[in-house]
């Protein structure tokens, strides 16, 4: 295997040697993976290894079919920068050529991924306090932006100040996403393209294996591993719950804005891919895996259905293809093969907010606006909104719109929750992120992604989302605190915030996470009830 330059690394023990000044970085000490020797540069004492492979490049004849082991190395490889991030396929919400877009992007930077993408992606990075003998529980962040975009490399999931706090290892990953991660190809080209439906699945299964195997060198514990994710890496984790490759390859789960309840249908992703290409012109499978990286990703946006505002219909993501995955996650039931993974489960008050806000009809909905977009999302979305026009006669009609949206959400997370309360076995516990951000105006509310400055500890680096002052810096105290608490025993407890009891079906308790935080019980009552649950 090639190994990339080390003159960063020479040039950092160059610097050290002869008593360069405070600012000059410092290298890691060497570690001893099972595939070969990798260096990073420390970050404020935090020892960081970025941009590791952990399986080969899914490229040529690997396009579609499951990760394979990474070739072993001479030398050492150059660990002090993040790999690429896959091929991004980001679609705006909106028209977003605004102030706020711009320095969101700072933290979230979906644009500039576009620019530095490739189908070489299979990377994760490690914060470690120390790669000693030290046995500290591991973080592992599956990122957000659905199965479309998005990498572990975004500034927020920097893991260094929740590796320092919490005196644990943290690792974020990159794996195939959109068509590259989730064409099925089985019923078009047979039995060898048979997983290829969940191909970047797999690639997660594949990251967890690599830290079960090499995570001991970087002083973390291989027998304590939390699984995390956002929105899309909410989904991803719970997925990883009902996916029988990964059992046994993590202890604990935590899922953020994205409950994944249920998952594609085989049928419908194998006419995507029939579709894909067609709009190729390709008929063999080597015909496919010769098709320039572009060429694919380009392909893959024009057979897409428009959405609108719409999450539902095919798309590339992970199915119930009876090999990968045998069911949906959570319906009938709780996977029975996590039933002793203790879980957190929440979501932000107003998720949507940050995806409609950028619509020429934010802020400027009237009633009858409402009225006729509530007709056009459908039945139960009318039922919806009807509901809470009626609950809150004082909201203007755009949260009124935007509650109504984020309803899925939440609604997903309680289905999961009751699912895992149902089956008995490891506690499930639920928070509701209440706290609103003031930046441009308060217009946001509590928008999907709030909660990450807080859990990774990285307020200072992402004012542009959270603002200013004394407040978010509670808001990450008490939040990442729990997070860690979580990952070391199973339970979410702080000082800073009250018991966090087990949801039950009784009571259904949960953290709303604000200034002065509460445990509050069934406070969906109303919507809940609405949606059918018992």
């Amino acid at each position: 295997m090639h190994t990339k330059p080390t003159i960063g690394i020479l040039a950092a023990a160059l610097c050290a040697s002869v008593g360069a000044q405070a600012q000059a970085p410092v290298a890691t000490p060497i570690v001893e993976t099972q595939q070969g020797k990798v260096q990073g540069l420390e970050q404020d004492g935090v020892d960081a290894f970025l941009g590791l492979r952990y399986a080969a490049p899914p490229v040529g004849p690997l396009r579609f079919k499951p990760p394979r082991p990474v070739a072993s190395w001479t030398g050492t490889w150059d660990a002090t920068s993040m790999g690429a991030p896959c091929m991004q396929m980001y679609t705006p919400s909106g028209p977003n050529e605004t102030d706020l877009t711009r320095t969101i992007q700072t933290i979230f930077p979906t644009y500039g991924e576009a620019k530095i993408d490739n189908e070489d992606c299979l990377f994760l990075n490690v914060w470690t306090p120390a790669a000693d003998a030290q046995k500290r529980p591991v973080m592992v962040w599956f990122h957000g932006g659905g199965y479309a975009y998005g990498s572990g490399g975004w500034p927020v999931y920097n893991g260094r100040n929740l590796a320092a706090k919490g005196d644990v290892v943290v690792v974020t990953v990159n794996h195939r996403l959109n068509a590259f991660g989730y064409t099925y190809l089985g019923d078009k080209l047979g039995a060898d393209f048979a997983e290829s439906g969940n191909a970047g699945q797999l690639d997660l299964v594949a990251a967890l294996e690599w830290v079960r195997d090499n995570i001991a060198a970087f002083g973390g514990d291989p027998a304590n591993v939390t699984i995390f994710g956002e929105s899309g890496g909410g989904s991803k984790v719970s997925h990883m719950l009902a996916t029988p490759a990964a059992d046994g390859l993590f202890t604990k789960a935590i899922i953020e804005s994205g409950p994944g309840v249920t998952s594609g249908k085989k049928a419908d992703a194998a006419k995507l891919a029939s579709d894909l290409m067609a709009k190729l012109g390709v008929t063999t499978s080597e015909e496919l895996q010769a098709v320039p990286a572009d060429t694919l990703l380009e392909a893959a946006r024009a057979v897409l259905p428009e959405r609108g505002m719409s999450f539902g219909g095919p798309n590339f993501g992970p199915i119930v293809d009876g090999v990968v995955l045998k069911s949906d996650p959570f319906l009938p039931a709780a996977p029975a093969q996590s039933k002793d993974v203790p879980v957190m489960i929440g979501y932000n008050k107003d998720e949507m907010t940050l995806f409609v806000a950028s619509q020429p009809w934010f802020g400027r909905l009237d009633a009858a606006m409402l009225d006729g977009m509530a007709t056009m999302m459908g039945p139960e979305a009318k039922a919806t909104i009807d509901y809470l026009k009626k609950e809150r006669p004082n909201e203007s009609p755009t949260y009124i719109a935007t509650s109504a949206m984020s309803w899925r959400f939440a609604q997903g997370s309680y289905i999961i929750a009751e699912q895992i309360a149902r089956a008995g076995g490891a506690p499930v516990y639920v928070y509701r992120l209440d706290w609103e951000t003031p930046v441009a105006g308060g217009v946001l509310r509590t928008p999907h992604t709030l909660e990450m400055p807080f859990v990774f500890a990285n307020v200072d680096t992402s004012r542009a989302l959270v603002g200013e002052g004394e407040a978010p810096e509670k808001l990450e105290a008490m939040m990442s605190d729990a997070w860690i608490a979580f990952a070391k025993t199973g339970t979410p407890a702080s000082p800073l915030i009250p018991d966090w009891p087990a949801y039950t079906l009784a009571e259904r308790q949960v953290m709303t996470l604000d200034l002065e935080p509460e445990v509050v019980n069934d406070p969906e009552k109303g919507l809940r009830e609405l949606a059918g649950a018992k």
